[in-house]
């Protein structure tokens, strides 16, 4: 798993910018605000009433889908 719920939302955004879809999708629309920078992904989802479980899949799902080649 590349994506953890530990790590901050600015930090996956700014490594992984195919996420930011995902988050949108997700109803976290804070990928860009100040606090993005020092919350991580399971305090904002649940903060939000997200699912942090299928969020995380997803997003891990769209950096392996973004780094397989495309035919």
């Amino acid at each position: 798993m590349t994506i953890t719920q530990e790590m901050t939302i600015g930090e996956v955004v700014s490594q992984y910018p195919v996420t930011i879809p995902v988050f949108l999708g997700h109803g976290l629309m804070c990928i860009g605000c100040a606090v993005a920078r020092f919350e991580n992904i399971e305090q904002g989802a649940r903060a939000h009433g997200i699912d942090v479980a299928a969020l995380i899949k997803d997003l891990n799902a769209a950096v392996v889908n973004k780094a397989q080649p495309r035919e």
